[in-house]
This record gives C-alpha cells, structure tokens and sequence, in this order.
C-alpha cells in the first residue's frame, strides 16, 4: 500500500508509539508528551524519511532518541523541588550597570579629543603607552598625561570618589578607566 504523503501514516503509529514511551518513562504525561516531541520532529524532518522504508522504526527511533535525550539532560539538572537552591543564587540588576554605562558614555564623550583618543588606545584598545604614543605622534609623557588627566575627568563628571567601585560588565570599559596610578573607581 503506497501513498503519497508520508504524513498520513504517523496517525496510525500514535497507540504503539504512547505504549513504548509509557515502557521508557513509565509515567504517562511524561510518555503523552515525548510522543508529542516525537511527531513534531519526525513532521519537521519528513523530508530525510525515505519512502518505502520502515515508517514505525522510524518513529521509534526519533522516540528513543528523545528519550536518552532527555535522560541526558536530566543527569546535568538539579532537582529544586522545594527552591531551596534558587533561593540561594543571586543576581546583580543588570539596569544598575547599563545606567553607569549610559553616565560612562556620557562623560567619555565630552573629554578632549587628545584624552579620548589616548584613553582609548591606552584602555579599551589595549596598546602600550610607547604605541599610543608612536600612533599620535607625540612624546610618551605626553599620551601618559592625557591618559590620566582623562580618567581622573570621567572620575569627576561621574562624580566617582577614590573609594567607590563601578561596577560595569564591560571589560573593556573597565581597562579604560583603571591604572595602576589611579585606584579603582
């Protein structure tokens, strides 16, 4: 019996697919919705089912497959049943960081060129002071001087004192505004 779509005969393997995932999971939601994950994958993935071949070995096969899967995942998960391990875990807001980085950009912008430049060169690009300097065409005291005049600035216009931090996820951020003369902001 040949047809056409091989779509049609997915109904007809429902019971016997429910009965093996029920064997697998022994507990029927789990077994009702790895047969739903199993026709959706075999639906998706109609086209790489060669037909004339074995449509029920098939869709056992993908079945099985999202089993193990499955019982792979669940190894690498920790049951939190009670939350007592979400309780635990922590979370800075992530809008904390996104408003320095804001008052960052702002006060970044209306540095000096000169200071912008060696303060990003220095920091965010990661270049030795000789080479910021080699690039600007000038003296290494020179990019040494503008580097630090810019951080102490952005310190300023942030309004940041000695003994406060900022906090902000960017790396690069962070080098352009830390040195080693300068403490941490």
């Amino acid at each position: 019996m040949s047809r056409s779509d091989p779509r049609d005969e997915l109904v007809e393997h429902l019971p016997a697919m429910r009965a093996f995932a029920i064997s697998l999971t022994r507990n029927g939601a789990i077994a009702d919705d790895m047969v739903q994950d199993t026709v959706v994958k075999a639906w998706t993935n109609i086209d790489k089912f060669e037909v004339g071949t074995n449509m029920r070995a098939w869709l056992f096969t993908i079945l099985r497959n999202t089993y193990y899967s499955s019982r792979r995942k669940s190894n690498r998960e920790v049951a939190d049943v009670d939350g007592v391990f979400t309780e635990s875990l922590a979370e800075k807001p992530a809008h904390d960081g996104h408003m320095q980085m804001t008052d960052f950009r702002k006060a970044l912008g209306e540095l000096k060129d000169e200071q912008r430049e060696a303060l990003l060169l220095v920091g965010a690009s990661g270049f030795s002071y000789e080479e910021a300097a080699e690039m600007c065409g000038v003296a290494v005291g020179t990019i040494k001087s503008r580097t630090n005049r810019a951080r102490a600035r952005i310190a300023e216009l942030m309004g940041l004192r000695d003994d406060e931090s900022l906090e902000m996820t960017d790396d690069a951020t962070m080098s352009v505004i830390s040195a080693s003369k300068v403490s941490s902001f």
